[in-house]
């Protein structure tokens, strides 16, 4: 594969990251208790806190807008959108293994846009 290639890759990885992210953090904003029993959680009391993590995870999908865009131009950005999928992976592995279903969502494009990332930068 072309350089070309893998930084087309690695744009459509993210995005479609962006666009998973969006598909689950828009409707936790406002039914965090649908969410949360989606992946297999209890529903809480106080909506707020998991309400406002959604909104969290849309501000963090917009930070990896840039990188989509341009992974050569903005390196730093790109090498952070990997870093932080492996963060969640880390986050729901140790802290919260319940929801092994999040770890795996964020491993998939971690490991899927770190590859990418990395042959781009080897071309």
């Amino acid at each position: 594969m072309t350089k070309c290639g893998y930084a087309t890759g690695f744009r459509l990885m993210v995005l479609l990251g962006v666009a998973a992210n969006l598909a689950l953090a828009v409707p936790a904003v406002f039914a965090p208790n649908a969410v949360i029993a989606l992946v297999g959680g209890a529903p809480v009391v106080e909506t707020v806190w998991p309400a406002f993590a959604g909104w969290l995870l849309i501000l963090l999908s917009l930070f990896y807008l840039p990188a989509a865009v341009d992974p050569e131009r903005y390196r730093v950005v790109a090498v952070l959108t990997v870093l932080s999928r492996f963060a969640g992976v880390t986050f729901f592995t140790l802290l919260y293994p319940q929801f092994l279903l999040l770890a795996l969502f964020d491993l998939v494009f971690g490991v899927t846009q770190g590859m990418l990332l990395l042959a781009l930068g080897r071309r």
